[in-house]
Protein backbone atom coordinates (compact mmCIF):
# COMPACT_ATOMS: atom_id res chain seq x y z
CA UNK A 1 0.00 0.00 0.00
CA UNK A 2 1.22 3.25 -1.01
CA UNK A 3 0.91 5.91 2.12
CA UNK A 4 1.66 9.67 1.69
CA UNK A 5 4.71 11.04 3.30
CA UNK A 6 2.71 14.09 4.49
CA UNK A 7 1.11 12.90 7.55
CA UNK A 8 2.13 16.41 9.32
CA UNK A 9 0.27 18.34 7.23
CA UNK A 10 -3.24 16.44 7.77
CA UNK A 11 -2.38 16.21 11.49
CA UNK A 12 -1.57 20.40 11.14
CA UNK A 13 -5.15 21.14 9.40
CA UNK A 14 -6.69 19.34 11.76
CA UNK A 15 -4.97 20.44 15.04
CA UNK A 16 -5.93 23.94 13.56
CA UNK A 17 -9.26 23.12 13.37
CA UNK A 18 -9.75 22.38 17.15
CA UNK A 19 -8.18 25.68 17.75
CA UNK A 20 -10.32 27.77 15.87
CA UNK A 21 -12.81 25.69 17.55
CA UNK A 22 -11.39 26.26 21.32
CA UNK A 23 -11.22 30.21 20.11
CA UNK A 24 -15.21 30.62 19.27
CA UNK A 25 -16.75 32.64 21.54
CA UNK A 26 -19.94 30.91 23.48
CA UNK A 27 -22.69 32.07 25.26
CA UNK A 28 -21.67 32.48 29.35
CA UNK A 29 -24.04 29.94 30.16
CA UNK A 30 -22.37 27.45 27.84
CA UNK A 31 -18.85 28.44 28.14
CA UNK A 32 -18.28 25.46 31.05
CA UNK A 33 -19.84 22.94 28.61
CA UNK A 34 -16.86 24.13 26.22
CA UNK A 35 -15.72 20.84 24.58
CA UNK A 36 -11.73 20.19 25.03
CA UNK A 37 -11.21 20.38 21.07
CA UNK A 38 -7.58 20.07 21.42
CA UNK A 39 -6.95 17.46 23.67
CA UNK A 40 -9.83 15.43 21.62
CA UNK A 41 -7.77 15.53 18.38
CA UNK A 42 -4.72 15.03 20.04
CA UNK A 43 -5.61 11.91 21.32
CA UNK A 44 -6.97 10.78 18.47
CA UNK A 45 -3.85 11.48 16.68
CA UNK A 46 -2.09 9.28 19.59
CA UNK A 47 -3.88 6.48 18.69
CA UNK A 48 -3.83 6.53 15.34
CA UNK A 49 -0.15 7.40 14.92
CA UNK A 50 1.57 6.79 18.55
CA UNK A 51 5.22 6.32 16.76
CA UNK A 52 4.29 10.06 14.67
CA UNK A 53 2.27 12.15 17.67
CA UNK A 54 3.32 12.22 20.75
CA UNK A 55 4.80 14.07 24.14
CA UNK A 56 6.96 16.35 22.17
CA UNK A 57 4.04 17.02 19.37
CA UNK A 58 1.68 17.69 22.18
CA UNK A 59 3.96 19.57 24.11
CA UNK A 60 4.45 22.11 21.08
CA UNK A 61 0.83 21.91 20.13
CA UNK A 62 0.25 22.95 24.08
CA UNK A 63 2.59 26.17 24.04
CA UNK A 64 1.13 27.37 20.66
CA UNK A 65 -2.86 26.85 23.03
CA UNK A 66 -1.31 28.48 25.49
CA UNK A 67 0.14 31.84 23.04
CA UNK A 68 -3.60 31.71 21.85
CA UNK A 69 -5.23 31.53 25.47
CA UNK A 70 -2.76 33.83 27.08
CA UNK A 71 -2.00 31.75 29.48
CA UNK A 72 0.28 31.00 31.74
CA UNK A 73 3.11 29.55 29.60
CA UNK A 74 3.73 26.20 29.32
CA UNK A 75 0.47 25.38 31.72
CA UNK A 76 -1.27 23.51 28.51
CA UNK A 77 1.79 21.99 26.65
CA UNK A 78 1.97 20.50 30.72
CA UNK A 79 -1.36 19.19 30.19
CA UNK A 80 -1.67 17.76 26.73
CA UNK A 81 1.91 16.08 27.07
CA UNK A 82 0.53 14.15 30.11
CA UNK A 83 -3.12 13.58 27.92
CA UNK A 84 -0.58 12.67 25.11
CA UNK A 85 1.45 10.28 27.23
CA UNK A 86 -1.63 8.65 28.35
CA UNK A 87 -3.19 8.02 24.92
CA UNK A 88 0.46 6.54 23.58
CA UNK A 89 0.47 4.69 26.85
CA UNK A 90 -2.73 2.47 26.19
CA UNK A 91 -3.33 3.23 22.23
CA UNK A 92 -3.83 -0.13 21.74
CA UNK A 93 -6.08 -1.59 24.54
CA UNK A 94 -8.08 2.23 23.82
CA UNK A 95 -8.06 1.54 19.83
CA UNK A 96 -9.88 -1.35 19.99
CA UNK A 97 -12.74 -0.25 22.99
CA UNK A 98 -16.19 0.55 20.94
CA UNK A 99 -16.95 3.75 20.59
CA UNK A 100 -19.28 4.23 23.56
CA UNK A 101 -16.01 2.64 25.68
CA UNK A 102 -13.90 5.05 23.81
CA UNK A 103 -15.68 7.93 24.67
CA UNK A 104 -15.68 7.27 28.29
CA UNK A 105 -11.52 6.98 28.39
CA UNK A 106 -11.51 10.19 26.64
CA UNK A 107 -13.65 11.86 28.73
CA UNK A 108 -12.17 10.31 32.07
CA UNK A 109 -8.56 11.56 30.44
CA UNK A 110 -10.03 15.29 29.73
CA UNK A 111 -11.49 15.72 33.43
CA UNK A 112 -7.95 15.08 34.37
CA UNK A 113 -6.60 17.04 31.69
CA UNK A 114 -8.90 19.67 32.75
CA UNK A 115 -8.48 19.43 36.55
CA UNK A 116 -4.75 19.92 35.84
CA UNK A 117 -5.92 23.06 33.78
CA UNK A 118 -8.09 24.25 37.13
CA UNK A 119 -5.36 23.73 39.51
CA UNK A 120 -3.53 25.73 37.53
CA UNK A 121 -6.05 28.54 36.77
CA UNK A 122 -6.89 29.22 40.29
CA UNK A 123 -3.22 28.49 41.86
CA UNK A 124 -1.59 31.03 39.29
CA UNK A 125 -3.50 32.73 36.68
CA UNK A 126 -5.61 36.00 37.49
CA UNK A 127 -9.27 34.43 36.96
CA UNK A 128 -10.49 31.94 38.97
CA UNK A 129 -13.12 29.14 37.81
CA UNK A 130 -15.20 26.62 39.81
CA UNK A 131 -15.88 23.52 39.33
CA UNK A 132 -18.01 23.89 36.41
CA UNK A 133 -15.20 24.35 34.22
CA UNK A 134 -14.56 20.56 34.57
CA UNK A 135 -17.85 19.86 32.59
CA UNK A 136 -16.69 20.38 29.79
CA UNK A 137 -15.31 16.45 30.04
CA UNK A 138 -19.15 15.36 29.52
CA UNK A 139 -19.36 17.45 26.67
CA UNK A 140 -16.28 16.34 25.23
CA UNK A 141 -17.11 12.87 26.18
CA UNK A 142 -20.66 12.85 24.09
CA UNK A 143 -18.68 14.38 21.21
CA UNK A 144 -15.56 11.98 20.92
CA UNK A 145 -17.75 9.79 18.40
CA UNK A 146 -18.34 12.31 15.87
CA UNK A 147 -14.58 13.25 16.31
CA UNK A 148 -13.20 9.85 16.02
CA UNK A 149 -14.98 9.17 12.93
CA UNK A 150 -14.40 12.47 10.92
CA UNK A 151 -10.78 12.08 11.70
CA UNK A 152 -10.60 8.28 10.90
CA UNK A 153 -12.48 9.25 7.31
CA UNK A 154 -10.22 12.09 6.74
CA UNK A 155 -6.90 9.78 7.45
CA UNK A 156 -8.47 7.63 5.15
CA UNK A 157 -8.74 9.03 2.38
CA UNK A 158 -5.16 11.09 3.07
CA UNK A 159 -4.13 7.94 3.51
CA UNK A 160 -2.20 8.54 6.33
CA UNK A 161 -0.83 5.69 7.83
Amino acid sequence: MNYNPRWWLVVAVSVLVAFMLAALPMPSWADSWRPAWVPMVLIYWCMALPGRVGVLTAWCIGLLLDVLNGTLLGQHAFGLAAVAYLAVLYHQRVRVFPLFQQALVVGTVVFLYLLVMLGIYNGFGSVKYGFGYLFGAISSAVLWPWVFIILRDLRRKANVA
